[in-house]
């Protein structure tokens, strides 16, 4: 009876369901003010351009029945914050109603944000904002130095997309269509030193067969990436038509959100710090 009444296993059931990912300020409590979310949002919206990590902040009333660990990693298992390969998400949690707030740290940010690193902006930033009931500042210091952090580590370089901002089709159509002018170009060089003013009448020929030429090229690119894309919407669709009929615990993500927003593959492995006030 006792070892019963110490250990009592969490049911898949039982676990409250994951927050929706919105965008990078996720708040569920209403505890900060819509010009403060956008704040915080802006903030590490303009860094994930500039470094390439994803750090999001997710305020919910609690994580009971599971302790705030196990409630953080299983989160980020399904929100994938941080570049795939580099690992580099931060997700800072904060559980308001127990009065508990955790760090999770991606496998590639362990080095610049070690456990003891994690403890000790909590404890020694944000909480004692938290205790004064200023919660927007304990949150806004503390994203403050974990970006610093995160600054300081060799990283790879970011693209300048995010992860809500589609890549232009345009700029991968100009790459080609500029490599294909110089290649023109060169050969027309090379054919007119050899020939002279013999090949010039042979030269307008060249030009409007490069002519058609890059332009039937251009109407196959655009034709393939269209079928691309309407090959990954009819297989996303596929997949969320299977994903309605059950998961475990309730589920809850949706990797776009309302704001676009998603995780960028991004894994963890449980590195971190918890606190409390």
């Amino acid at each position: 009876m006792l070892v019963a009444a110490v250990w009592h296993p969490i049911n898949a059931q039982d676990l409250i369901e994951l927050p929706e990912l919105t965008g990078r300020v996720v708040d569920q409590t209403g505890t900060l003010t819509a010009s403060q979310q956008q704040q915080l949002a802006g903030k590490l919206k303009e860094f994930e351009r500039a470094e390439g990590s994803q750090v999001v902040v997710v305020i919910i009333p609690t994580t009971e029945p599971e302790a705030i660990e196990q409630f953080t990693i299983r989160l980020a298992e399904a929100w994938k914050i941080g570049r795939e390969g580099v690992d580099d998400g931060v997700i800072l949690l904060v559980a308001k109603d127990d009065r508990k707030l955790r760090i999770e740290v991606g496998y590639g940010l362990e080095g610049a944000i070690p456990d003891a690193i994690a403890k000790r902006i909590i404890a020694d930033i944000i909480v004692p904002h938290f205790k004064q009931d200023d919660y927007y500042a304990g949150i806004d210091a503390g994203v403050d130095a974990i970006l610093a952090r995160i600054k300081g580590e060799p990283l790879p370089e970011a693209s300048g997309e995010l992860s809500d901002e589609g890549g232009s089709a345009g700029d991968g159509m100009s790459t080609y269509a500029s490599g294909a002018v110089v290649i023109i170009g060169f050969i027309v060089g090379i054919f007119l030193r050899a020939t002279g003013s013999m090949g010039r009448q042979i030269v307008g020929a060249m030009i409007f067969g490069a002519v058609v030429f890059v332009v039937a090229f251009l109407v196959l690119w655009l034709l393939s990436q269209s079928l691309y894309y309407a090959f990954l919407g009819f297989m996303f669709a596929a997949f969320a038509g299977r994903g309605r009929g059950g998961g475990i615990g309730g589920g809850g993500f949706s990797s776009g959100g309302g704001g676009g927003f998603s995780g960028g593959g991004g894994s963890f492995g449980g590195g971190g710090a918890s606190g409390s006030w």
